[in-house]
């Protein structure tokens, strides 16, 4: 890896850092159609031009708060212009030296000659390409450049494996990357709240919105979606099964055309198993900037208490809590409203029994253990910060979502983040 290698990836992963000049020589040499190696004498009269240009473009990097990185530096063509005898640019050079930006610190990337001259050939720009014995010559005016004048210089070996090299370049740079915190994304949102209180359509709603801008409003990466449901219809219709070859049902009874949980160590399975999921798929993830969306419903005195314990500490030390607060009546009539009997078996479709609703989701004890709109749980030790997000009256307009989501999971994010 070169110089322009180097810098090309530094600009492209610290924009809002860095400021990347390209190499001045090479610059004038392409903008005024100058044969590097024959017009020496014009190029001379060209940089004189460009170098105060030059001092402009980095002062005003530097006044807007950038760390401006220029590829090469006069001392270097001072060092090639040696090699050369080209008495006409070292004539000159004392001037154009005191009119060109000073370097607070200067970078040598070193290699062999040979090295460099196998990467001139691969590099495929012979117009640019310098003979061995000029390279081992500039290699030694430009050590004696940086010694007359004290330079303040860092040496980095380049012959090695670009990741190593860079690696190097940033810690003499002190660059430090980071993702945006403002516009960084939740690992994990557990996303609670009773039947129909709107989590399916909360999902919904997220999916019509451009990532980008879920990202930068709602702090929601790409994401995926983790329910109970589907694993407790799949209990349902185990037991349906096992009613139709005569042998009791297991989790459930049938209820008003429905079905009615009669095991209520069922609801602790569930949340083992979905933890489990969540657990497995983040450590494939590791650090990548996808959401996991954790969506399920809990009722009784102790029900989102026990729940919450129930998920793995990996997954907690990396989750965020959003409840969406509705009333019982509320949940009840959405409840009713929501219900397709064709596809009661669909996460925006299903439908919970009254008898259910009654003796499990009647009672709720979020409001017990989360006794503010925005605060942390400490759950097995963890410190997990939620939110309440009051969700009625119903709204299907996406402008009212948007500010209930926002003005939920905006501080929500930045206490997650802390």
């Amino acid at each position: 890896m070169g110089k322009s290698e180097a810098l090309a990836l530094l600009a492209r992963f610290y924009p809002r850092t860095i400021r990347v000049l390209p190499e001045l020589v090479k610059s004038v040499v392409e903008e005024e159609r100058i044969d590097l190696f024959r017009e020496r004498a014009r190029l001379t009269q060209a940089l004189a031009l460009a170098v105060p240009r030059r001092r402009a473009e980095v002062e005003a990097a530097l006044r807007a708060g950038f760390l401006c990185l220029e590829e090469s530096h006069l001392g270097v063509h001072y060092a090639y212009a040696v090699a050369l005898a080209d008495t006409g640019f070292l004539e000159a050079y004392p001037d154009l030296e005191r009119q060109a930006p000073r370097p607070d610190l200067y970078v040598r990337l070193d290699i062999p000659v040979s090295e460099s001259v196998a990467r001139q050939a691969a590099r495929g720009t012979p117009a640019y390409d310098v003979r061995e014995e000029v390279l081992a010559q500039v290699s030694t005016e430009l050590s004696h450049w940086h010694a007359d004048r004290g330079s303040p210089l860092v040496v980095l070996d380049a012959d090695r494996p670009p990741g190593e090299m860079l690696t190097d370049l940033e810690e003499a740079l002190g660059l430090t990357y980071f993702r945006r915190q403002a516009d960084s994304a939740f690992d994990v949102l557990l996303l609670l709240g009773r039947p129909a209180s709107g989590k399916s359509e909360f999902i919904d709603f997220m999916t019509r919105v451009p990532g980008t801008e879920r990202v930068r409003l709602f702090h929601i990466g790409s994401f995926s979606v983790v329910d109970d449901f589907p694993i407790l219809w799949q209990r349902f219709e185990e037991d349906d099964l096992r009613e139709r070859l005569g042998r009791p049902r297991l989790h459930s009874r049938r209820c008003d055309g429905n079905y009615a949980v009669t095991d209520d160590e069922l609801w602790n399975s569930l949340i083992e198993k979905i933890g489990g999921k969540v657990e497995r798929a983040l450590a494939t993830l590791g650090t990548s900037s996808r959401t996991m969306i954790v969506e399920f419903s809990r009722g009784g005195p102790t029900g989102y208490a026990d729940a919450l314990a129930h998920l793995p500490r990996s997954v907690l030390s990396r989750a965020a809590i959003l409840y969406l607060s509705v009333s019982f009546d509320e949940s009840w009539r959405r409840n009713l409203a929501r219900y397709d009997e064709a596809r009661r078996d669909g996460i925006l479709t299903h439908s919970v029994p009254r008898e259910e609703m009654q003796r499990t989701y009647r009672i709720d004890d979020w409001n017990t253990i989360a006794g503010e709109p925005l605060g942390t749980l400490d759950i097995a030790g963890i410190k997990v910060p939620y939110a309440t997000m009051v969700n009625e009256p119903e709204s299907t307009d996406p402008v009212v979502l948007a500010r209930r989501c926002a003005e939920a999971l905006d501080p929500l994010h930045s206490a997650w983040r802390s």
